[in-house]
């Protein structure tokens, strides 16, 4: 593995950053006071990046966060593909501000589940929809297979009928990527995803939450009450597969839980890079002198970003197995774990580096810690990505090891 960004992607690395810095940053303060309240200003910017993206073998975003254009490929070597062109802007784009890439139109993790799943016709059909993803409900917490809300054949129907919460971009997308069980008695096997458009009868936002962080992303509630949605909207194989169990369902988060971790890496980079700005004013930050001969803060800065360049690069590696077409669901866990524990750490402990500049809202350092939380909690929760991994190491199920 090269530990260096691929030459074809600097570029847009570079770009990446640019927006980070001269787009997002500016306004970021601004949407963090006004919760709710959608950023205009990214309706430009998503347009731009469609733009980019049309007609494009090298597309980049959420949409080309897949394993498909590596199982179409003759593999003839290494390749580095749409997962790595994903993960590495959205972590420049972190870099800027974790809440508005969120709001960023087309850009949903709904979005990244229709790349991982949906045939060639739903890829056509819903190619410039943005979608959001519904799999949480009330009392089910981190366990993606307790799903209650139910989906009955009824014709060329499915009707859909439950609860899901923390829907990030609930209200603002066209759709929500929802969840759904078409026969209960048969466990995990039986959990199908479907593209429920906003507007359908029977699909009804009921509140949308106040929250600790990312406020410049809207997270919704959403009811589905004898919700009628096209047969033709159902995602992947709508045979129950017994053997298969959750697998093709759950191979959404293979591909999208890197993303988040790249994430968790963006807004950790952010608090290092200002933290060892305002420490230079104080502190000589000299690498090549032992950690026992420097201060306290010098000390923590260091092990900081050694801590950080560990979660980058177990991510990139999970991004990059994607696209090399190799199974990717531990590593995908373990960057998810590994980096939503750095950037929480990473971002807290910059705070109170910094002291009462971290604190205040003069700074960003502030915001970047209270955004920093959720990426340990949603795309699976730091335990339930230790539980994956410890399966997956032990050769164990689900219901052998909980």
């Amino acid at each position: 593995m090269n530990l260096e960004t691929p030459k074809k992607f600097r570029g847009l690395v570079n770009q990446a950053h640019q927006v980070a810095a001269n787009y997002f940053r500016p306004i970021s303060r601004k949407y963090d006071k006004a919760e709710h309240g959608y950023p205009k200003e990214l309706d430009l910017l998503a347009a731009l990046l469609d733009g980019m993206n049309a007609g494009s073998p090298d597309a980049i975003g959420a949409t080309s966060a897949s394993k498909r254009g590596a199982a179409r490929e003759q593999q003839e070597g290494i390749k580095n593909g749409g997962n790595l062109s994903a993960l590495l802007g959205v972590m420049e784009l972190c870099w800027g501000d974790v809440g508005l890439l969120l709001a960023m139109p087309r850009q949903g993790l709904g979005n990244a589940a229709i790349a991982a799943v949906a045939n060639d016709e739903q890829l056509a059909r819903f190619g410039g929809t943005w979608a959001a993803m519904a799999i949480t409900e009330p009392g089910c917490g981190s366990d993606s297979a307790a799903i209650r809300t139910t989906a009955i054949k009824d014709g060329d129907h499915y009707v859909l009928n439950g609860e899901k919460i923390y829907v990030t971009s609930g209200e603002r997308a066209d759709a929500v990527v929802v969840w759904a069980t078409l026969d209960k008695s048969l466990g995990r096997a039986a959990i199908k995803s479907f593209v429920v458009e906003h507007g359908t009868p029977g699909m009804t936002v009921t509140r949308l939450e106040k929250k600790l962080g990312i406020k410049a992303s809207d997270t919704a509630a959403i009811s589905f009450s004898d919700c009628r949605v096209p047969a033709a909207n159902l995602l992947g194989n709508p045979e129950i597969d017994v053997q298969k169990g959750f697998a093709g369902v759950m191979e959404t988060f293979d591909n999208t839980r890197p993303l988040v971790a790249g994430m968790a890496v963006g807004v950790a980079k952010a608090s290092l890079d200002r933290t060892r700005e305002l420490l230079k004013k104080v502190c000589k930050l000299d690498y090549r002198t032992p950690l026992l001969s420097v201060s306290h803060a010098e000390a923590t800065l260091y092990r900081l970003e050694a801590e950080w360049e560990a979660a980058r690069l177990l991510t990139m590696k999970a991004a990059w197995m994607a696209d090399n077409k190799l199974p990717n669901s531990k590593e995908a866990s373990i960057a998810k774990a590994k980096a939503g524990r750095v950037a929480n750490e990473v971002t807290l402990k910059c705070v109170e580096l910094a002291g009462a500049l971290g604190y205040g809202e003069d700074e960003l350092l502030e915001k970047w810690a209270r955004d920093s939380k959720i990426l340990d909690i949603f795309e699976g929760t730091q335990q339930i990505q230790l539980l994956i991994v410890a399966r997956r190491l032990l050769g164990k199920s689900s219901s052998e090891l909980k």
